[in-house]
Parts: structure tokens; sequence; C-alpha cells
């Protein structure tokens, strides 16, 4: 599989993400923000964004696929990858689990892009201690308990917005002291960077 891991939006290298999916279509999956009030969220605000790059995107709401996995293991096939935005992480992996997008990540072709931004990159790590300082992890709109476990495709935390002009920079030098104490592995990403890697999924 492909990762495209920005710490903020496209970053500096939205012409490779675009070499990388090619003309296919890709998924916007917006759930990191579903803790806000539901006037407040707009799952197409960031097409706009995709569509000036020449990617062809559309928005999949996880929550349409809590309890059918097998349903969104079927609709995915339609895509070549998916951008998973910012907010949340701990919301964003709540709905990951109860979709079961988190066991179908792993069946995805090789070719397939899993690119992301902030939220979306964090949920990659092993496990999420260490972002509480940026996240809430009480801020569960779902009414289920907290998942502390990742994604578990990297072996390493990012912590994006690193020495940013973004209002997240400060908590984020939180969170850095925070794994530096508790022996956290981690590596910070500050916005315009860009992470592209390829590799098998490993869980």
């Amino acid at each position: 599989m492909k990762f495209y891991l920005s710490s903020y939006k496209l970053g500096d290298k939205a012409d490779q993400l675009k070499e990388m999916i090619g003309n296919r279509r890709i998924a916007l999956i917006p759930n990191a923000i579903d803790f806000l009030d539901a006037e407040k969220i707009n799952y197409a605000h960031h097409l706009p964004l995709l569509e000036s790059a020449d990617i062809d995107a559309e928005v999949l709401d996880l929550k349409d696929y809590f309890g059918k996995e097998k349903e969104l293991s079927e609709k995915l096939k339609f895509y070549g990858g998916v951008m998973v935005s910012g907010g949340n992480a701990y919301v964003l992996r709540e709905a990951m689990h109860l979709s079961g997008f988190e066991n179908i990540l792993s069946t995805l072709p090789d070719d397939f892009v899993y690119s992301a931004w902030s939220a979306g990159i964090c949920v990659l790590a092993p496990r999420l201690e260490g972002l509480h300082h940026v996240d809430d992890p009480t801020k569960n709109p779902y009414n289920t308990e907290v998942i502390m476990t990742g994604l578990g495709v990297l072996d390493y935390l990012i912590l994006p917005h690193y020495k940013s002009d973004h209002p997240e920079s400060v908590a984020i030098d939180k969170d850095v002291e925070y794994c530096k104490e508790h022996n956290i592995k981690y590596k910070t990403l500050s916005d315009g960077e860009v992470i592209i890697l390829e590799q098998s999924f490993k869980q």
C-alpha cells in the first residue's frame, strides 16, 4: 500500500500525491470532525482543496457503515485511495473501528493510496497515548469506550503541526515532552512536510 502522510492538508508535495493517485477517484473520509456540533459539520469542506490538485474525490461517511463492514469493503473497491482529513484522532479511530475500516485496510490492493493529514496520520501509530494534549479523548460522539490502540501501520506516533503557524502547535510541544518522558517512539512533522512511503500493512 502507498501512504501520503501530511502534517496539514495536502502539504508541499501535492503533485506527487496526484501522481500516486493518477486518474482514479478517491474517498474523502471526514469523520475526525464528528465531535463538532452538527450545524458546524461540513463534510464536503475539503473537496475543493482536492479538486485544486486535480484529484477526483467524493465524501465517504464512515457512520453510514457502522456495523456494515462487508458493505464498506465492497464500496472501497471502487476507489483508488482515501484522503483522511484532520480533527480528533480518537474520534476518527473509533469511527474506523465501528465501520470495520480498521480490518479492511489490510485487504486493499498494493496500489491503493492512504493519504491523510493531522488526525488521519496519527491513527497509524501502534497506540494513541501521547496525543491527549492536542486531542481530547473524552470527546466521544458515539458513546463508546475510547480506543487507545492505533492501526499499527507505523511503529511510531506522528505528531503533526510541530513548530508551525497552527493553533495546535503549542499543544503538540506538550505531547512531544510527554512522549519523551514516557519513552513513546514518535516523529514530528511540521506543516508543509510530507512522509511518502510504500509498505505492507502491519497489524
